[in-house]
């Protein structure tokens, strides 16, 4: 068993598709297909159910999944620690942002960071705070960046910038008729709301906590997985949504998105690493970036 199989079977893993995971390494799909039937062959197993020309991963391979990500992630760190012998002249760093901080806060970094050290590479993905979580607690990234506090006993999380959650309409929505908005008052509209696990959706419910009124109470029109559809249902007219100020700045320039008489939400970004894991010098750079840009 080799590295490279390893890889190749949690590309196809995560995508159930030889041609898709083939693509994504940029290898021939007969070379994936090779690869994936010497690994079953060689330790007489079956990793995936052939079903006409679908591949699921079956019960085996979901197992054999977990042990395969955490040797690429010990692999990685391996890399990482020989790599920091030789300065931050090459190397990758693995970041997953939060969708507000990846949308609208991270990717000027980004931009700062390659330019200061262009030889390292960077895997940058998207998701919710818990998925970021997950994936830094799991060593599948080595830096997390996300809007909501996590409290894990693996993860250090510091601060590393404010940003403010406020309430949104369209234009014309009875709410923006210059009266100030109280808790009492959101039974009187529709809501438009982030999915459970976003840290945006666990402002809104931590700001429901302060009151008598719960979620059952409200008229909730949409539950959608992403600012931008969430922006866009009520730029539509559906309703009111809590949103990061940094996501509507756009709307809220342009006139399409009002924002409502209602106390801003302070609210911090935060900085997660593993606290078991080794940290690499490309990771310590882009913590030294973010603070050199700190408002």
């Amino acid at each position: 068993m080799t590295l490279d199989q390893l890889r190749i079977f949690v590309e196809v893993a995560a995508r159930e598709h030889i041609t898709k995971a083939a693509a994504a390494l940029n290898m021939t799909q007969s070379a994936v297909s090779a690869a994936i039937t010497a690994l079953e062959s060689r330790h007489g197993v079956t990793l995936f159910d052939r079903v006409g020309r679908s591949i699921m991963l079956n019960q085996t391979g979901r197992l054999f999944l977990k042990e395969a990500q955490s040797v690429l992630s010990r692999a990685r760190a391996a890399e990482a620690a020989l790599t920091d012998l030789a300065g931050l002249t090459r190397g990758e760093l693995q970041i997953m942002a939060s969708q507000t901080i990846g949308g609208h806060w991270l990717p000027a970094r980004l931009v700062e960071y390659r330019r200061r050290y262009p030889g390292v590479t960077l895997d940058v993905r998207i998701g919710n705070t818990v998925e970021v979580a997950d994936a830094v607690e799991g060593g599948h990234v080595e830096v997390g960046l996300v809007e909501g506090n996590v409290s894990r006993p693996l993860l250090s999380s510091q601060v590393i910038a404010t940003d403010e959650m406020i309430l949104v309409a369209a234009p014309g929505h009875p709410f923006g008729d210059g009266r100030k908005i109280g808790l009492n008052d959101f039974k009187e509209t529709a809501w438009v709301l982030r999915e459970p696990g976003s840290g945006t959706r666990l402002a809104f419910d931590r700001l429901l906590s302060r009151s008598k009124t719960g979620l059952s109470d409200l008229d909730i029109a949409l539950v959608l997985p992403g600012n931008e559809a969430v922006l866009g249902a009520v730029e539509a007219g559906l309703g009111v949504t809590l949103i990061s100020r940094s996501a509507a700045s756009a709307q809220l320039r342009g006139g399409l998105l009002l924002e409502l008489l209602f106390a801003p939400i302070p609210r911090p970004f935060f900085l997660l690493h593993h606290t078991q894991r080794y940290r690499s010098k490309a990771a310590d750079a882009f913590g030294a970036l973010i603070e050199d840009r700190m408002p």
